[in-house]
């Protein structure tokens, strides 16, 4: 992973660093761990060949203790640093310069920046590194958000009984690629499945006694999820009678008691079910215990979702203790003012989910530029910047969350077609994202930060409505305005500061 993370970073930014911090420019370039150049600083320069040739002919990048190291060969010095990350070496910054007997006291100023540039490559291999993983989760997590959101569906649309859960186990057996769903239910002699065979199954009826016998009287006993890949899980001789299938089972709880049992059987050529898909197991067991209570059902559902958004925060949060809870006030206010605006279903919904998500691009920015307390420099900046599109790149994959991507990846944009990612103006920015402009700007400058507090609820409404026009929909700020002067118990609630002078005045 680690080649191919290195070719994906701008160096150049490094080598005007560099450049400006030793006042030379430097026949730079960076290498990767074997000692193969990836990038060179200079058009002009064969260091790349060069260096190129010195492993050729055994040069293994030596390093007698810390800091930068030297190399004398063909008439010139190689000055070498290795980059180290997290897990191991990353590569070398290598600078090429004329030989001298004695290092001048220049060199020591070239090492130091050295250094600090390798500290940089490092930060940026660990984000991008931490930010693949958190995509990958994020993307596991919304499989099963998407999930959850068919069984919604379904439900609504059949009565309960039979068929409703012949339906629910074929979405199941389809979205996790199972050969075999059961739901077994031996109190009412109730057993419904649903086939996806990747492979023909002779004996389907045996399989099914045996999930209604042993299996179901183990798993009501262990009261815990069982996962059986292995051929030679002992437990195969008096579980499942030594049938050769891969065995996903996990209980349905209802008010604390073992009620039933569901299954998932795979071929033994399948993949092994997995650590996800026992926990999705799980949630599917978790689902089927509340059908026989329909509303129970729904409401567990919607608290699983606002749980999955409440993680999803918290994964963005965590980076920055200071803007803890901006995520639900921003979402609290933006749907006081789409309810204010008599948005429809749909778009409630999407503006739900865009305004609880739109800052989870922020997970991939640095630390060190998030919790930055001072004020950002014109790259950090341009890191923050970076955020809306983060976040489309990580919401665009979900099906469910299309229609709530644009007021996400949009809200930094202005009114006057200033702002960004894509520089959009006036009414060409999403709705959704205007609404979200107004509410995350009242969050901005009235939630502390670092480097000051927060300032009140009337200094914000007066700075709102001097961008009127220029950063933040008039419309919109009027409906706001309107909301506002009800008193809306939230002001309170968010520990929002009054200056009750200018609202007197």
């Amino acid at each position: 992973m680690q080649p191919e993370v290195l070719n994906e970073l701008d160096y150049t930014r490094y080598a005007r660093w560099l450049r400006r911090t030793t006042g030379v420019e430097h026949d730079f370039a960076v290498c990767a761990a074997a000692g193969a150049p990836l990038w060179s600083a200079r058009a002009d320069s064969d260091i790349g060949d060069w260096i190129a040739a010195q492993v050729a002919s055994g040069f293994a990048w030596p390093c007698v203790g810390d800091g930068m190291q030297r190399h004398d060969a063909d008439g010139v010095t190689l000055l070498y640093l290795p980059v180290n990350g997290k897990h191991g070496l990353l590569g070398f910054l290598a600078v090429r310069v004329a030989p001298l007997p004695d290092a001048p006291v220049a060199w020591d100023a070239l090492a130091e920046t050295l250094e600090d540039i390798g500290a940089g490559i490092a930060d940026e291999v660990a984000s991008r590194r931490e930010l693949d993983n958190m995509a990958l989760e994020l993307s596991e997590r919304y499989e099963e958000l998407h999930l959850v959101y068919a069984i919604d569906k379904q439900v609504q649309q059949l009565e309960p009984g039979a068929d409703l859960f012949q339906r629910l186990l074929q979405s199941w057996a389809e979205h996790m690629e199972a050969d075999v769903a059961a739901f077994v239910k031996p109190g009412e002699n109730l057993c419904v499945h649903a086939t996806n065979l990747s492979a023909p199954i002779h004996n389907l009826d045996l399989v099914l006694v045996e999930m209604r016998g042993d299996l179901y009287r183990f798993t009501h006993s262990a009261r815990a999820p069982i996962v059986i890949n292995d051929v030679t899980d002992p437990r195969r001789a008096y579980i499942f009678t030594d049938l050769p299938f891969k065995l996903l089972c996990c209980p349905v709880i209802h008010d604390r008691s073992v009620v039933a049992i569901l299954v998932l059987a795979n071929h033994l050529a399948k993949p092994d079910f997995s650590n996800s898909d026992r926990k999705l197991g799980e949630l599917l067991a978790n689902q089927l215990s509340g059908l026989s209570k329909m509303y129970g059902m729904l409401a567990e559902t919607q608290k699983f979702n606002d749980q999955m958004a409440n993680a999803l925060i918290e994964a963005v949060e965590a980076k920055d203790p200071y803007t803890r809870g901006h995520s639900e006030r921003v979402h609290h206010i933006t749907m006081q003012i789409g309810a204010a605006m008599n948005l429809g279903p749909r778009d409630t919904e999407d503006l739900f989910w865009g305004s609880l998500l739109h800052d989870v691009g922020k997970i991939g920015i640095p630390d060190a530029v998030l919790c930055k307390p001072g004020r950002l420099t014109a790259d950090e900046f341009t890191f923050i910047k970076v955020h809306p599109e983060r976040s489309y790149e990580i919401l665009r994959h979900i099906d469910r969350l299309k229609g709530a991507v644009p007021g996400a990846r949009h809200h930094q944009e202005k009114y006057d077609g200033t702002g960004y990612p894509h520089g959009l103006k006036g009414n060409d920015i999403p709705l959704h994202a205007r609404i979200i402009a107004v509410a995350d700007t009242y969050d901005s400058i009235t939630s502390s930060r670092a480097y000051r507090a927060g300032r009140s609820h009337e200094v914000a409404m007066a700075e709102i409505a001097r961008v009127a026009g220029s950063q933040l929909d008039p419309s919109i700020i009027k409906v706001f305005e309107e909301i506002c002067a009800g008193e809306p118990e939230w002001i309170a609630r968010f520990n929002i500061a009054r200056d009750m002078a200018k609202a007197a005045a």
